[in-house]
């Protein structure tokens, strides 16, 4: 439930034209933040995704040799869906994400490759937050979040990982806002509505991971799952179905 004494959430910063999304797995992005995506490529900006894992753990079904190469595909496939051209992958083992300066190095490493002035990345903090029953987030999420919270700022201290100015990656200190999407706590939020139809099919692509994931049929469970996730910060966005962020800017 959702309270309604809580502010007003602020439309997102537009004034900006590279943002780099730093998330674990295949399919964080598609869980929620797609629909802002696709506005944002609409709208001629540059967006990146950047995934610290193949997403090989992700399905019981499937040995890791085999699942990592499909789910990089389907993330692949994903992010076409709503403008995306350009996805990275770090090769962190998923699962077992370790937060700690390597971590922190390769996003800064990527963040000083593509000068985003905006960073998104996904919910940091131990829980889902109340809304939902205070589920427990995994260890992936939790550090890539904080991770990509620090390493924007690592980014432009030509100090910290120096290795990286000698592999030719000068500073970047143009990272103006972290948008964490996932969280129980928004501040800002983008109407969904113009990309909910490109948002269900950019999370249909990756139809190996749902079929895993749940008996139901896989578009009626990415439908009425977005549908949800839309609406439950409308009240506090003119009635509008919205993708919610807690901004930090620096």
């Amino acid at each position: 439930m959702i309270d309604t004494n809580a502010p007003l959430l602020e439309e997102m910063p537009d004034d900006w034209t590279r943002a780099l999304a730093v998330v674990a797995h295949p399919d964080d992005l598609e869980y929620g933040c797609a629909a802002a995506v696709a506005g944002w490529t609409d709208a001629g900006k540059e967006v990146t995704y950047v995934l610290a894992t193949r997403g090989e753990a992700g399905i019981d079904a499937l040995a890791p040799g085999v699942c990592g190469p499909l789910r990089e595909q389907e993330q692949r496939d994903s992010a076409a869906v709503v403008g995306v051209t350009t996805v990275e992958f770090l090769n962190h083992r998923d699962g077992v994400i370790e937060y700690g300066p390597g971590l922190r190095r390769d996003i800064a490493a990527a963040v000083r490759r593509h000068r985003p002035e905006l960073v998104v990345t996904l919910n940091h903090r131990d829980t889902w937050g109340p809304a939902v029953g205070g589920a427990w987030n995994t260890p992936d999420h939790v550090a890539v979040g904080r991770a990509a919270l620090d390493a924007a700022g690592d980014a432009g201290n030509r100090w910290v990982f120096p290795e990286l100015v000698e592999q030719g990656l000068e500073p970047w200190d143009g990272v103006r806002w972290v948008a964490v999407a996932g969280t129980d706590t928004p501040t800002h939020a983008v109407d969904a509505t113009p990309g909910r139809e490109r948002a269900v099919r950019s999370l249909l692509a990756h139809r190996a991971y749902i079929e895993g994931l749940t008996d139901e049929d896989p578009e009626a469970y990415v439908r009425g799952f977005l549908a949800g996730n839309d609406e439950r910060f409308a009240a506090r966005f003119g009635g509008r179905p919205a993708v919610a962020f807690e901004v930090f800017p620096r």
